[in-house]
């Protein structure tokens, strides 16, 4: 059985509220946008990590990070990519790249929007973390916990903070 916690959208913030959620994690899967390197490698030296980049990442995140990764944790084929849409409204190629690759979790993020769905014509769950940074139209900053245990995604979680919470020096990593 893996912890996982998904996260995206972080845009260069991290802080202590966030690290507590993932702390119980054996695993921290980021969906894009990023923001820049000392993020990805405070995640990397707390927890291994699986990222992609995002729309907002620039050319050394691009060159550390793959655009979509194709990845398994226990018996579950895993798709990630940061601008993925959703069931019904897939953005161009990916619900043909879903019929490809058949993976029973397709990850996205950008929207800013928690999504946790469930794909019935391609068989598929879909979970979008919505943000977790400060930066974006969100009110609530989001991320997700769930354990996959076998071929079972199972016991999400949410976790949810106020974006406009006050953030001290100390927790912002001075990344805003």
């Amino acid at each position: 059985m893996q912890k996982i916690v998904l996260l995206s959208d972080t845009h260069s913030h991290i802080d202590d509220k966030m690290l507590k959620f993932i702390e119980p994690a054996d695993m921290v899967i980021h969906a894009g946008d990023v923001g820049n390197v000392n993020v990805l490698n405070q995640l990397q030296n707390y927890k291994p990590t699986v990222a992609v980049f995002g729309n907002i990442d620039d050319a050394e995140m691009r060159t550390k990070l793959p655009q979509c990764v194709i990845f398994n944790i226990e018996d579950v084929k895993v798709l990630m990519t940061h601008i993925g849409g959703y069931p019904g409204r897939y953005s161009l190629g990916i619900a043909k790249k879903i019929r490809e690759e058949k993976p029973q979790l397709f990850i996205s993020g950008h929207s800013h929007i928690l999504k946790v769905m469930f794909d019935k014509q391609l068989n598929c769950m879909h979970m979008n973390p919505g943000a977790a940074g400060l930066f974006g139209f969100h009110m609530v900053r989001t991320m997700l916990r769930f354990t996959i245990d076998g071929n079972k995604i199972e016991n999400l979680e949410v976790w949810e903070m106020p974006k406009n919470h006050t953030i001290t020096n100390e927790t912002s990593n001075g990344f805003f």
